[in-house]
């Protein structure tokens, strides 16, 4: 390669910057090559990747069973759109609802179209199975929530910069604060025409917030009783994140429908799925809802080899243990720490918050200076930092990271 052809960081952000649509506020740093825990830069700088593609690289960057999965199944077929069958469509269908405990999958791309789906799948239920009024359902959902960027999913956000200039919104949605079963409960109570109650089990991009031990438990309770769908968006807390297959198992909570996403594929390829057994399915009929590319065979093989890997390497149960680590050495940190003031999370997803305001700069240039200590982490909501490393990470690997993000804030304090 002549050197005038070699990449470089800054060509590279200045062609996003002119060519790009200015959607992302990205960290400094241009990727082109990953394999397992770790990146490497254009120059050639190797990271420790502690954000997972927002938790959709739980197995690892470019992980080879997953990687063989998808060119073999490239080089056969690899798009018949649902005009007709597959060959690798009903394999996975088959094989992931025995993995997750349910009767029937909707195959979807990309984890906003899976909370679309589920919307759709909840709305029709409720007027052919539960009786509510046609245009009359209403679907609970939590304050600070996040399930994608559609028209329909920010009608019911309450973040102002993904909201404004973008309405009319959709209506049809009760919103209530995130972890109080007595707002749930009185909400249920007082509504005949709520069709269902729309919950991430641990709010990721909020800040990473767990809820109260039990509450995930009596929301189920709450919901069967007022005959009113239990919907769990496990697009980020999905697929061994937080230390079990799902989050909602936890607390051994079985959803009525089920958003997958995200780390589905292993972050090869989109993948998204919703899951419910027969009786809420079966309302969905041939035109009522479809995807182009949802089933496609890629994504079949793509998604069984991912699911794989985190059976067979035992990736929940890693990030249990890592993720007990992590919090356990970063706690006694903070105890004496002037810029941290709190670690919490499940398993490997995980969040600081920093002793500053939402509107300072302050964790981002502490995510700058963790990019320069050679660990890659992204704020949300100004003040906190998200740190959710691959699952395939090791004990030696997790504690020089602890060392680099304390070695980081002291820069700090």
């Amino acid at each position: 390669m002549a050197i005038l052809d070699k990449k470089s960081s800054q060509h590279s952000i200045e062609l996003e910057d002119k060519y790009g649509a200015h959607n992302y506020h990205p960290l400094p740093v241009v990727l082109s090559k990953g394999e397992g825990v770790y990146v490497w830069d254009v120059e050639g700088k190797k990271y420790y990747d502690f954000l997972s593609a927002y938790s959709a690289v739980n197995q690892g960057h470019c992980h080879p069973k997953i990687v063989e999965a998808m060119v073999n199944q490239a080089q056969t077929l690899t798009l018949t759109s649902r005009a007709f069958y597959n060959d690798r469509l009903g394999e996975y269908e088959k094989f992931a609802t025995e993995y997750f405990g349910f009767d029937k999958l909707l195959p979807m791309n990309t984890g906003a179209e899976a909370v679309e789906t589920a919307l759709k799948l909840c709305r029709k239920w409720a007027y052919e199975k539960k009786g509510i009024s046609e245009n009359e359902a209403q679907i609970v959902v939590c304050e600070n929530n996040f399930h994608g960027r559609t028209t329909t999913i920010i009608s019911f956000s309450n973040d102002p910069v993904a909201r404004k200039n973008f309405g009319p919104y959709t209506a049809g949605f009760i919103k209530i604060e995130y972890d109080n079963i007595v707002a749930l409960e009185e909400t249920l109570k007082n509504n005949e025409n709520i069709a269902g109650f729309l919950v991430e089990p641990i709010q990721g991009e909020a800040g990473v917030y767990v809820p109260s031990e039990g509450y995930l438990t009596k929301a189920k309770e709450l919901c069967a009783k007022h005959n009113v769908l239990f919907i769990a968006d496990e697009v980020q807390t999905g697929i061994a994140r937080t230390g079990q297959l799902l989050a909602v198992n936890h607390e051994n909570v079985k959803p009525d429908i089920l958003v997958l996403g995200k780390a589905l594929s292993g972050g090869a390829y989109p993948v998204s799925a919703v899951l419910a057994n027969d009786h809420i399915m079966e309302v969905i009929k041939p035109g009522n809802h479809g995807s182009t590319f949802g089933g496609n065979p890629i994504a079949a093989a793509v998604a069984i080899a991912a699911l794989e890997v985190v059976r067979d390497e035992k990736l929940a149960e890693n990030a249990s243990e890592l993720g007990d680590l992590f919090r356990s050495e970063l706690s006694k940190y903070i105890e004496h720490s002037k810029i941290a003031k709190q670690v919490r999370g499940k398993g490997l997803l995980n969040a600081i918050l920093i002793n500053d305001s939402e509107e300072s700069d302050t964790a981002w240039n502490i995510c700058v200076a963790l990019k320069e200590n050679g660990l890659l982490a992204k704020p949300t909501h100004g003040n906190i930092i998200r740190f959710a490393p691959p699952l395939v990470m090791n004990k030696e690997q997790l504690l020089d990271c602890v060392n680099i993000i304390i070695k980081t804030l002291k820069g700090f304090e």
